[in-house]
């Protein structure tokens, strides 16, 4: 694991960062005693129809759960959570600047090609180039890579990014500063590489099965949409040989109920991430040692469009934000372990923050009067009531959630809250257009440290798609960056969330749990990982013993 440096000033020119054994972390691992099953088929549900499967094309879940099976970055995650290497075996950096990565000799492509430098190169100047319209553009804005910002502002072209490949097998990466935890961003699904041929070559259609040529573990054998996709095992895969599980069928079934009957029926192994919370205390009574309920690296959110007139009063902002009752909604409808949330970042991420605002401490009737009379200032009462739309994205949960939040702001300030319901590509689409009041919304982190959701939020985030701005919460996240050590940073990075609670830029509602069923005969998901990957590679079927 990567261990922050205490102070950035006391630097060695080359640091080596990573170099251990290379199938450490990256395969199946079995228990002693345990008998493995003759067929070794998995199928999961993976929630809803993915938008893509196109690395920089996707910002959701649902695509993330699926790439990371069929595309492989430099570095990846263990079943923990823990960043291990991928397709690059090692790494060093010079004063957290310029970096460089030392590629595996045997890591091919699926049509056993090798994979290089310049494939890396390649994607990274694709993902920057405005032309590919990716939702994750900013990210190597976040990762300070040099000249990202030009490049997305048209003023320099894509193969000025600080990327060269300096032969078929290192890949150097210069930084506009330096950046100590980006070994941690490099495992992200907008980071893994494609390939240029086959992308020239098919150009959109090139996710399609027939033309897919993955690096990953697995391979892209078969989708039909709103139906299935099936995952096969990548003979040309470097590490092929520790991998257990032959086939994983992903299934989009977006009812939780229905994911639930089709788990109890034997047809899903594993249900998503989110059993509805109706079922939860039968399922908790009638099979409690196939409910696993961990730590998930997300926030529950309802986000504000800043940019729509109504919303340009933080009175408003605020008074929305204060009477949305979060202990109802933690504890009576969800009822699964979900936290209060009172800021945007997981108070339990790496690092930890104390996210800690004036009103946390006070009591829901505090809360609404302070709520009533902001919106009294603002021009709103009875005789004028607030309206505004609510957008959620289609399943159960997120509807019996919509609802119960329309009827608090009713109750608590009058407000006229009308629902609109839209299935998952389309308010994605929507959210990014800015066609909608507030929204429904789930951030989880690209990985385990705070920057990983505060930089959504920056003004220049292709992430913001509330269009929170705020030159002061820009301000300390750069400070952060720049500080001196860890405590330094924390400390800034906890101003950010101070700033943001300030300006009322979105709704925190609590931070999730991943909530999931699976089946005894699957082994190798420890519940340990905080980003709750479901990775092929770690799993295998255990023999059912009769």
């Amino acid at each position: 694991m990567r261990k922050k440096p205490s102070k950035l000033g006391q630097l060695i020119s080359s640091i080596v960062l990573f170099s251990f054994p290379a199938a450490q972390g990256i395969a199946a691992t079995v228990p002693a005693g345990v008998t493995l099953a003759e067929k070794q088929e998995v199928t999961v549900n993976n929630g809803v129809e993915v938008t893509s499967l196109d690395p920089h094309k996707v910002e959701g879940g649902p695509e993330t759960i699926i790439i990371r099976n069929l595309l492989e970055g430099l570095v990846t995650t263990g079943p923990n959570g823990e960043i291990v290497p991928g397709v690059a075996e090692r790494w060093e950096n010079e004063g957290y600047k310029v970096w460089t990565f030392y590629l595996r000799h045997n890591a091919k492509w699926r049509d056993g090609k090798p994979v290089t430098a310049q494939d890396f190169a390649y994607s990274w100047r694709r993902l920057a180039d405005p032309a590919t319209g990716s939702p994750y553009t900013s990210y190597l804005q976040y990762a300070y890579i040099q000249h990202a910002g030009d490049i997305l502002k048209g003023i320099k072209s894509p193969e000025q990014l600080g990327v060269k490949a300096l032969d078929d097998h290192r890949l150097q990466i210069t930084l506009s500063q330096p950046v100590p935890y980006l070994v941690d961003m490099l495992s992200h699904t907008a980071m893994k590489p494609v390939r240029q041929d086959v992308v020239e070559k098919w150009g959109n259609k090139w996710t399609l099965p027939e033309n897919y040529i993955g690096n990953g573990a697995y391979r892209l054998e078969d989708w039909v949409v709103n139906e299935r996709i099936v995952l096969t095992r990548n003979p040309q895969y470097w590490n092929d040989k520790e991998s257990i599980i032959g086939k994983g069928t992903f299934l989009p079934v977006v009812s939780g109920v229905s994911g639930v009957n089709r788990y109890r029926s034997g047809e899903i192994d594993i249900t998503d991430n989110a059993i509805p919370p109706d079922l939860y205390q039968k399922i908790k009574r009638d099979i409690p040692d196939q409910l696993r309920i961990s730590p998930y690296l997300c926030t529950f959110y309802y986000e504000i469009n800043n940019h729509k007139p109504l919303f340009k009063d933080k009175r408003v902002r605020e008074a929305i934000k204060l009477s949305l009752d979060r202990d109802i909604i933690t504890e009576r409808i969800m009822g699964q372990g979900q936290i209060p949330a009172y800021g945007f970042t997981p108070t339990y991420i790496d690092g930890g923050l104390t996210i800690n605002p004036e009103w946390a401490n006070w009591t829901q009737d505090q809360r609404n009067q302070r709520a009533r009379e902001l919106l009294k200032e603002a021009g709103f009462d009875a005789s004028h009531p607030l309206k505004f739309t609510l957008l959620y994205n289609t399943s159960e949960q997120n509807k019996q959630q919509a609802i119960a939040a329309a009827s608090m702001w009713q109750k608590n300030i009058g407000a006229r809250v009308t629902l609109q319901n839209q299935e998952w590509k389309t308010s994605l689409q929507n959210r990014h257009q800015g066609n909608y009041d507030v929204a429904r919304a789930t951030w989880c982190g690209d990985y385990n440290e705070p920057s990983a959701f505060l930089n959504v939020l920056q003004s220049m985030s292709s992430n913001n798609t509330g269009f929170y701005q705020s030159a002061a919460f820009d301000h300390f996240l750069k400070q952060a960056l720049m500080a001196k050590d860890d405590a330094a940073r924390k400390a800034f990075y906890q101003q950010s969330e101070a700033q943001l609670d300030k300006d009322s830029g979105l709704i925190p509602v609590y931070y999730r749990v991943s909530v999931r069923l699976i089946r005894p005969t699957v082994g190798g998901m420890t519940g340990k990982d905080p980003l709750d990957y479901v990775d092929l590679k770690n799993l295998y079927i255990k023999k059912v013993n009769n």
